[in-house]
């Protein structure tokens, strides 16, 4: 089994931030790819940053310079920092990985993010 749990969520003004952590546990035996998704009300959930293997990161244009993806001490952990936030950022935000063997990907359950201005 593999599980996903992401904490950190919550509801912050404009221009505040927050961080988003998540922990992957279970069978895994190695990690290409790890990542956060968001979805609004509405919307269909779309790539907010990911993080390869070898560390190189990828952002959504809407979030350059204000996100950062980092993975953490921990095995199979990653962190969000979540800076100069907005009110369209406002989304339940997914943890997801993609493990090398097979290409498979795995989801988190999300933890909501609510920006008020």
């Amino acid at each position: 089994q593999v599980q996903l749990v992401e904490s950190g969520g919550g509801l912050v003004q404009a221009r505040g931030s927050l961080r988003l952590d998540c922990a992957a546990s279970g069978s895994i035996f190695s990690i290409n790819v790890m990542g956060w998704y968001r979805q609004a009300p509405g919307k269909q959930r779309e790539l907010v940053a990911t993080i390869s293997s070898g560390g190189t990161t990828n952002y959504a244009d809407s979030v350059k310079g204000r996100f950062t993806i980092s993975r953490g001490d921990a095995k199979n952990t990653v962190y969000l920092q979540m800076n100069s936030l907005k009110p369209e950022d406002t989304a339940v935000y997914y943890c997801n990985i993609v493990v090398a063997l097979g290409g498979r990907s795995y989801w988190g359950q999300g933890t909501q993010v609510t920006v008020s201005s």
